[in-house]
């Protein structure tokens, strides 16, 4: 049933009348039930709220188990990026004085904030308060916790971060933690689950924005002196991109507790920010949505792209499938290897033959064996000529002229894997965005359902960033590292999961797998090969089930690019309940 269809079926028929009068008055309220989340199934502000009460509940019982546990007591320096509001600065200033755990204050920001404050706050306390840069003669084994100014401390955050380094071995030098904020009530709210350090989503958004913990001399000074040159609200942000930019192996953990509470939550213009950094790998533009950065990264090259593209007859999703990509890329740099598996429609065969005389970039090959997806796509690449190889469906149709630019850009990078794209189902609705682990018992889409002009939870829609698997569909990998891991498994994954077995040794390689929100195409989702309505598929399927949680179930039960506090019933990124 579409979604017009819907609508128009609840109301009178006077009413539905009127509407169809002034279609862009029921546009718009179409838009603004969709956006409530009633059509892909979101929770009501109400409900993740109950969840998130139940949430709380449960996170103080570990934190308290956490305190309760804590053998040596640990003090940190606090850093305090002032935030120009008067009435947040000081709050957060004296809540986190008024912390046991902290040894230290030292402030950052406009310099007629800092010392304002530093006047305030002189004798008033046995604990320091001073300049960002007194730090720097202060250096000793002493962790420093980072927030901006507003934000409220956890009363046990200082042993939660330390019990993470020191009894979890968590080897890092920068921990964060998950936030929430404060309504006018005082009732914490609006959680913000992350993922596991996810450097593509910090540098498309800046997710990591307080509530940093930073343990050892070398990254604590590192940190100062960025501050001191780069002072403002976003410092943090900045910084934690700026560390990744400049170490792409730099140690960064997650704790997924709420341990910081902000006061307000001023949005800012990542882009415009991102862009202070000033470097000369990639360009950085304003993003799908205002808090988003889109980058460019810079190409040396133009490396030959071969797209492998398997098909049994379905002539029409073939002939729209390749004349979207010949009429609509404009990165031209790139061949179509068609693989022929045992078609027998005169049609279909007479226009692979036209295909093959009359279209240079294409090429005609026939697998002429039983259907296995995963042996048909190596025996592709064995012939593929470029440097980078993409697996597309026959049915795919090309929306965004800029889609395989932007793809390679990203697959090209040095220590990026597999390259997915968005993918809609023709009403432009999301069908890809990424793959989470643990969905269903297995793996699911990220986002499915959701409308297409959706920022997404956390942002997650609109920006580009890290996913520990997506889809085949449509994929770009570097020939090397697809033959570094021998390929898709033909011999235990044979239709279903093979692509996400695939992500998740390209994953092991030490390459981060990304989804590309700029590259966006159409998905007319498994029109040609069926759905699994026989009970021989269905045992195939639960077979590669079998195999796959067999295989990765430690990443299943806990997949880095999500959150265990997020639900894995529904692919909407709603709360556990």
């Amino acid at each position: 049933m579409s979604t017009i269809k819907f609508f128009v079926g609840v109301f009178p028929a006077e009413t539905r009348k009127k509407m169809r009068q002034n279609l862009w008055l029921f546009n718009l309220y179409s838009r603004s039930l969709q956006k409530s989340g009633l059509f892909y199934g979101f929770p009501t502000p109400q409900k993740l709220q109950k969840l998130y009460i139940k949430t709380i509940v449960r996170q103080s019982i570990e934190i308290e188990k956490i305190s309760a546990a804590r053998i040596s007591y640990v003090k940190a320096n606090c850093c305090i990026a002032l935030s120009g509001q008067s009435v947040d600065d000081l709050r957060s200033i004296k809540m986190t004085l008024a912390n046991t755990g902290i040894r230290a204050i030292y402030l950052t920001g406009e310099k007629s904030l800092v010392e304002h404050y530093l006047a305030q706050f002189a004798g008033a306390s046995d604990k320091f308060v001073g300049k960002i840069e007194h730090l720097l003669d202060e250096l000793d084994s002493s962790p420093l916790l980072v927030l901006r100014g507003g934000d409220i401390l956890h009363s046990s955050a200082v042993s939660v971060f330390a019990h993470y380094l020191q009894v979890e071995n968590k080897i890092a030098k920068i921990l964060y933690c998950d936030i929430d904020s404060y309504d006018s009530s005082g009732k914490r709210h609006i959680a913000e689950f992350f993922p596991a350090w996810n450097p593509d989503l910090q540098l498309t958004t800046g997710y990591v924005r307080t509530g940093v913990f930073l343990q050892g001399a070398d990254i604590i000074n590192q940190f100062v002196h960025f501050v001191i040159i780069n002072q403002g609200l976003s410092s943090i942000a900045l910084w934690m991109s700026y560390s990744y930019l400049q170490d792409r192996k730099v140690s960064v953990n997650h704790i997924p507790l709420c341990l910081l509470h902000q006061t307000s939550n001023k949005p800012m213009q990542w882009h415009k920010e991102l862009a202070k950094l000033n470097r000369t790998e990639f360009v950085v533009a304003k993003g799908e949505a205002s808090s988003v950065a889109k980058l460019e990264w810079h190409k040396e090259s133009h490396p030959l792209v071969t797209l492998v593209i398997p098909t049994k007859n379905a002539k029409d999703l073939v002939q729209t499938c390749i004349t979207s990509i010949l009429a609509k890329t404009s990165y031209q740099n790139f061949e179509i290897l068609l693989i022929d598996n045992n078609s027998d429609d005169q049609d279909a065969l007479a226009y692979f033959e036209t295909l093959q005389r009359s279209e240079p970039k294409v090429s005609v090959l026939s697998y002429p064996y039983e259907f296995n997806y995963s042996a048909i796509n190596n025996f592709a690449v064995r012939h593929a000529k470029g440097e980078i190889v993409g697996l597309i469906n026959n049915d795919i149709e090309v929306i965004s002229a800029n889609w395989l630019a932007d793809m390679v850009g990203q697959a090209i990078r040095s220590d990026i894997g597999c390259v997915g794209a968005k993918l809609l189902y023709p009403d432009t609705r999301i069908q890809h965005a990424g793959v989470v682990m643990g969905y269903g018992g297995g793996a699911g889409h990220a986002h499915k359902y959701f409308p297409r002009y959706h920022p997404g939870y956390l942002n997650r829609l609109a920006a580009t960033h890290n996913y520990s698997a997506v889809t085949a569909a449509c994929l770009l990998i570097k020939k090397v590292d697809f033959d570094a891991v021998g390929g898709l498994n033909e011999k235990d994954l044979t239709v279903a999961f093979n692509d996400v077995d695939f992500c998740l040794r390209i994953l092991a390689l030490g390459r981060r797998n990304l989804y590309c929100a700029e590259a966006e195409l159409f998905h007319h989702e498994s029109v040609s090969r069926g759905a699994d309505d026989t009970s021989i598929k269905r045992e195939r399927f639960e077979n590669e089930l079998t195999y796959l949680q067999s295989t990765w179930a430690d990443i299943i039960n806990d997949d880095p690019a999500y959150n265990p506090n997020l639900t894995l019933r529904f692919e909407n990124f709603s709360i556990k309940d």
